[in-house]
């Protein structure tokens, strides 16, 4: 969420933040918006005021025994009090007008952040190991995970329908294996709180990291049986569904909403493991085979709540968080940096790590780290006192895939294969899996 004042001050420096996102300039209808709103904030105010120095010269007059003062005083008062509604009704409008019009526009990117349209603008930042060569013909994650008789598309969709997976047996096991891995280090060594989270969250939570308004379409919703046939609209079903999270960072990030912390509890660093549920509306036809892009799906989060002064360092720490993880799993990978176009909503500035699949040819993103500055803060209410300036300001928010579980599974077996179709288990895995060193057929 932007904030109004700065535009008003800034409105140059803001239209060129959204030119670099493709957008067309809107600072000037936004003051003119904001004008509005603030000229009936004055109406209303001098009515206000009106009203309750009459109701007082009332009193005066009436002491006074000046009855026909008091009579012309007391007309005024009822005339203002029935014209204090209307300037209430067109305050509130041009504030919602002007809130839902700001909560539209996307975040500004930073000045170091590469622009471009799409991701072919992206720009490769580093990258760690090499990829392997292997003496026989790679398979995607599926045939392997089919092969094995372990990775079942087939009962799931009967289940649930397309865009589920059922596993099984030893890869059941190892994607329960990567995400305590991941929680492990994340918490005994990079400083992180472990959350078990809600799953289902209000709107205003999901409104808080932007995946309302804006991605409505892309949630899930939980709605009890009896709302289905008492609900007399739209309106009514929306005031009391509960929204299925897409990712933690959404309960994680709204663990400060509408408080205030003191700057030496920071920074706040949050981890979770969850499932997680996306419509994935926008992806028809993308991914269809396999478990890379999933209705459901287990991920390792990373939150971070900070200063702005901090916000730039934790930024790169957070990073090389998820990086460590990959590392110790020896999987090969590259860091970039997304472009204006390709950048998420809430996001400033954003490092993808993309793992090399070996079984189809390709880098797939395994990780998003964002720096939102105080963008998802404003939306929340999110402050804190600084250890002298006791005023609170806005925290800055961070966040991270730490990393998507599901995906590093795949990368795990594309990775570790072997020409029989087994899958070696890597060393920082096997004492998750009772020393096991091997997936195979027939377990």
């Amino acid at each position: 969420m932007h904030d109004i004042k700065w535009i008003r001050e800034h409105p140059d420096a803001f239209d060129r933040g959204l030119a670099r996102r493709g957008l067309p300039a809107q600072s000037a209808d936004l003051i003119a918006l904001d004008e509005k709103r603030r000229k009936a904030i004055l109406a209303l105010e001098q009515a206000q005021a009106r009203r309750n120095a009459a109701s007082k010269e009332i009193g005066a007059a009436k002491k006074n025994k000046d009855e026909a003062a008091a009579a012309k005083l007391m007309a005024e008062v009822a005339q203002l009090k029935d014209a204090i509604p209307a300037l209430e009704a067109e305050e509130k409008k041009y504030s919602k007008e002007l809130d839902e019009a700001l909560a539209s526009i996307p975040n500004l990117p930073a000045a170091d952040v590469p622009d471009g349209a799409d991701e072919t603008a992206n720009v490769e930042h580093h990258h760690f190991g090499a990829k392997r060569n292997y003496p026989f013909t790679p398979k995607q994650h599926f045939e392997l995970g089919e092969e094995l008789r372990q990775m079942d598309f087939e009962t799931a969709a009967k289940l649930s329908g397309a865009r589920f997976v059922v596993l099984k047996s030893g890869l059941a096991r190892m994607e329960r294996a990567i995400g305590q891995f991941f929680v492990d280090v994340h918490t005994s060594e990079h400083g992180y709180t472990e959350i078990a989270p809600p799953l289902l969250v209000r709107d205003e939570v999901m409104f808080g990291t932007t995946q309302l308004p804006k991605f409505e379409d892309d949630q899930f919703w939980a709605i009890k049986g009896d709302l289905l046939k008492s609900a007399q609209s739209i309106e009514e079903v929306r005031s009391q569904r509960l929204g299925l999270i897409p990712t933690a960072e959404v309960p994680l990030t709204n663990l400060v909403r509408e408080s205030i912390v003191d700057e030496a509890e920071l920074p706040l660093r949050f981890t979770a493991y969850t499932p997680c549920f996306r419509a994935e509306a926008g992806a028809a036809g993308k991914d269809t085979r396999g478990m890379i892009r999933q209705h459901q799906f287990n991920k390792v989060e990373l939150v971070s709540i900070t200063t702005p002064e901090e916000s730039k360092n934790e930024h790169e720490r957070m990073l090389a968080c998820a990086e460590e993880v990959l590392r110790r799993l020896g999987l090969h990978y590259r860091v970039v940096t997304l472009c204006t176009g390709d950048m998420g909503f809430a996001s400033q500035k954003t490092y993808d790590i993309e793992v090399w699949l070996p079984g189809q040819g390709a880098y797939r993103e395994i990780s998003s780290c964002s720096n939102c500055g105080d963008f998802q803060a404003r939306r929340m209410n999110a402050r804190y006192r600084g250890k002298e300036d006791r005023t609170p300001r806005f925290v800055h928010t961070l966040n991270g895939s730490g990393v998507a579980v599901g995906r590093a599974l795949i990368a795990v077996m594309e990775t570790y294969q072997q020409e029989g179709g087994s899958i070696a288990v890597p060393e920082a895995l096997q004492g998750y899996m009772g020393g096991r060193k091997v997936v195979e057929k027939g377990e």
